[in-house]
């Protein structure tokens, strides 16, 4: 017998749309589906899914294509660089063993950081409406202003 799961969706149905770009950002670094963050993202290690499992989003009309890795290569290289700087000319360490020690490190680094960059990058494209995204947002409440006319 099976045990009935809570709805992933709100108690009305309704898709737990993020509020802002940085929510939907956090969603799609962690994975998540950044439009109800409740299904995973990716089927691969960079691979999205095609179709959100929860909220049936079409993921297969991302078009992140390479910049994640462009993000990537700029942020592993900014931080690596003094790193560098400071083993050559700090500490006299000769640049064959300053390549070998720092290129596995940045292409590790690379490696761990490029499914969440792509996560993100698919996130932001999917909030800006990007491509052939179109932006969703939640219904906005109208607040009643105090103005007497």
């Amino acid at each position: 017998m099976a045990i009935p799961q809570p709805s992933p969706l709100g108690s009305d149905g309704a898709i737990d749309l993020p509020i802002a770009a940085l929510p939907a950002l956090m969603r799609g670094i962690k994975g998540r589906c950044p439009r109800c963050a409740k299904a995973k993202l990716f089927r691969a290690w960079i691979k999205p899914v095609d179709q959100c499992s929860v909220c049936h989003h079409d993921w297969s009309v991302q078009q992140a294509d390479d910049f994640p890795a462009y993000i990537g290569i700029f942020v592993v290289g900014h931080l690596l660089a003094p790193v560098v700087i400071a083993m050559i000319g700090t500490f006299g360490v000769s640049a064959w063993l300053t390549l070998a020690i720092i290129l596995p490190i940045a292409i590790v680094m690379l490696i761990a950081m490029l499914q969440p960059v792509k996560g993100g990058v698919i996130a932001l494209l999917w909030w800006w409406g990007v491509g052939a995204f179109t932006p969703e947002r939640r219904p906005t409440e109208h607040i009643e202003e105090d103005n007497p006319s």
